[in-house]
């Protein structure tokens, strides 16, 4: 269970605070052997955001890191504290032809090296994926969600607010405080909060940041129409891991049936995994939408926008390409009928 939902390394420090005790032998050599390679993995992500970081400082690209190397740091104050496979960094719009020039000078691609392609029917997701041989993948964002939905931090007010992490000896721009748990709150919520190892990241903030402003950050996530992610994160700490919900969103929390009914089915989820009844639905990321309006509106606009596989549904000269966002509806309907028969 710790291997399936990411907690190897908490498991192995409490196991170890206990003495190993009742553990078998055969158990504690595999969780220890595994601790040595997730260290040594760990160590070479920090020196791959390193090299990444000297990138942009050298094209004068501005970036922030989060999730992995930095938010282990940050939450847990060792880079190999939590585990992660990804390395996470966000730029502005603006900057995102001159982070791509920086990140394929260093060796990583994208499955599609044709950038006007990535861009036409990628770059929806707002995230394109740079893989390197014997590296972890990078996650280039310019935002925090794909172009359909809502998200409770906004990509452009994290730049005021990014706090220096030292990695090895280097110090890399992260997100951090409200805005982190603002990112964790709706990155769980959008990702259906299927691994346990997310509530326990928002759990341990909750605990160990309590100057945090729980009012101003609900409030923050209200206006961008994702407020429930918040109390849902908070909920999920608290009847998952023991972590009391901040006193001052009890109230709002209270008003909120719908949060309760979400926090009861994902509770369910996690303990039955896939052969519960509440299997991850399509669309499930439209949980982040507080109105029932937005969630039909993040429905259509996701339904009209083009993807990779519309066009390998049906290739198309680049000079006709906006053709698709008036056949993808009918290429989905069509797809819908014939797996209904």
């Amino acid at each position: 269970m710790a291997q399936e939902h990411s907690l190897q390394p908490q498991l192995i420090r409490s196991l170890a605070e206990l003495g190993w005790a009742q553990v078998p032998p055969a158990g504690r050599l595999s969780l220890e052997r595994f601790q040595q390679l997730h260290s040594a993995v760990s160590l070479a992500a920090a020196e791959q955001l390193g090299r990444i970081a000297d990138a942009f400082a050298t094209r004068g690209v501005r970036f922030a890191a989060f999730k992995g190397v930095t938010l282990a740091i940050i939450l847990y104050g060792d880079l190999s504290a939590r585990e992660y496979t990804d390395v996470d960094l966000i730029v502005p719009a603006e900057a995102l032809d001159a982070a791509e020039d920086a990140v394929e000078a260093l060796g990583y691609v994208n499955d599609h090296s044709d950038r006007h392609f990535r861009h036409a029917f990628q770059g929806y997701q707002r995230q394109f994926a740079f893989t390197h041989p014997n590296q972890a993948t990078v996650d280039l964002h310019w935002d925090f969600t794909g172009r359909h939905l809502p998200f409770p931090l906004s990509a452009a007010d994290v730049w005021g607010a990014l706090e220096e992490v030292k990695v090895g000896q280097r110090r890399i721009p992260a997100i951090a405080g409200a805005d982190l748990a603002l990112l964790l709150a709706g990155h769980g919520t959008k990702e259906r909060w299927r691994s346990l190892g997310w509530v326990v990241d928002f759990a341990v903030l909750v605990e160990r940041q309590g100057d945090l402003d729980w009012v101003a950050i609900h409030t923050r996530a209200q206006a961008q129409g994702c407020g429930d992610t918040v109390l849902l994160a908070c909920t999920l700490a608290e009847r998952l891991l023991g972590v009391a919900v901040p006193q001052v969103l009890a109230r709002p929390l209270g008003r909120s049936t719908r949060v309760q009914m979400l926090a009861s089915a994902l509770i369910d989820e996690l303990h039955h995994g896939e052969r519960g009844p509440n299997v991850v639905r399509n669309l499930a990321d439209i949980d982040v939408c507080d109105r029932r309006l937005d969630r039909i509106a993040a429905s259509v606009k996701l339904a009209l926008t083009p993807t990779a596989s519309d066009y390998r549904a049906m290739p198309l000269p680049s000079s006709l390409w906006p053709l698709y966002r008036i056949t993808r509806p009918f290429r989905l309907a069509a797809h819908a009928i014939a797996a209904r028969f």
